[in-house]
């Protein structure tokens, strides 16, 4: 079945313990089309300037990506620089230009609307909301958002979160969200919101999945998935989308939504960000393989036992 990505396609500098790069493509829908695409269909809705050309497109067009909705707009691409140092959980912006991101209104084509699940990529909230309500057709709906909305448009978040079905969001998110320094009770403030699952990336730690009582079957427990331990890791950019690209892919690629499917896909969202890793910027999510993602899979299940 088809996803949609509604997010932002850059172009990123970076520079991390294992060297740097320049203007390479990135941003938030970029890397989950990408992570998805080795799953299910994927469609995209994002804004790009006029740096933005045959070359970037290829990458897209390579997966088999649905481009029909990237606007082509006059300026810049929206670019980002960041670095990381002996802390590879957390980047230092070194600048952020938004350049025509900055006025996106996001477009839903035509071909689009029988899109059966929907990603909102971390975007201002009002917008997510508007793309939601546009989409009449879909079975579930995933999110991201970050600290920079939950403080300075916190209203508007919490408007949208009451038409999202899964939050994916870090444990800083979560218990700034929910205004809460215990995860368990945070978590469950978040989904009391409006989500059915909130999923909180723990970074290098793996991701854990809570579920609001009733929904997606029977039971109350959270699921933890770990991390696999990469020997190497090249450039941090990206990882989260890449995880949350794997995770709603594989829930798309499945015929019905329950617990353990929610909970297998946690495994994806860990591939796909393990692989992301390993290179700079899409590198990797581009020269991969579906046996190399169910052989990585498979060294996940034997790390946690998983059925």
């Amino acid at each position: 079945m088809s996803i949609l990505v509604v997010g932002s396609v850059a172009f990123d500098d970076v520079a991390s313990p294992s060297g740097s790069v320049k203007n390479i493509l990135g941003g938030a829908a970029t890397y989950f089309s990408l992570a998805a695409s080795y799953f299910t269909k994927v469609r995209v809705v994002a804004v790009v300037g006029e740096d933005f050309g045959p070359e970037q497109e290829k990458v897209f067009q390579q997966h088999g990506i649905d481009t029909r909705g990237l606007e082509r707009a006059k300026g810049k691409t929206f670019r980002w620089g960041g670095s990381y140092t002996d802390n590879l959980n957390e980047a230092k912006t070194n600048f952020t230009d938004l350049n025509v991101f900055e006025t996106f209104q996001p477009r839903i084509p035509k071909e689009y609307e029988d899109t059966e699940f929907l990603f909102l990529a971390n975007i201002q909230p009002t917008l997510q909301a508007d793309v939601r309500r546009k989409m009449h057709g879909v079975r579930l709906t995933g999110c991201d958002t970050m600290n920079y909305w939950i403080k300075g448009s916190l209203k508007e978040l919490t408007e949208t979160l009451k038409l999202v079905n899964v939050l994916l969001i870090n444990d800083t998110e979560a218990k700034m969200l929910a205004n809460e320094t215990n995860l368990p009770r945070a978590a469950n403030k978040v989904m009391a919101m409006g989500p059915q699952a909130l999923v909180i990336k723990h970074g290098e730690y793996g991701a854990t999945i809570f579920f609001r009582d009733g929904a997606f079957g029977i039971g109350h427990h959270p699921f933890r998935a770990p991390a696999l331990p990469i020997e190497e890791v090249k450039d941090p950019t990206g990882a989260g989308d890449s995880f949350a690209g794997g995770f709603m892919g594989y829930l798309a690629s499945q015929k019905e939504l329950s617990r353990d499917v929610l909970k297998r896909a946690l495994f994806y969202g860990g591939v796909m960000g393990s692989f992301a890793v390993e290179r700079f910027g899409t590198e990797r999510l581009q020269s991969l393989t579906r046996e190399e993602i169910d052989a990585r899979f498979q060294i996940f299940r034997e790390l946690t036992h998983l059925e």
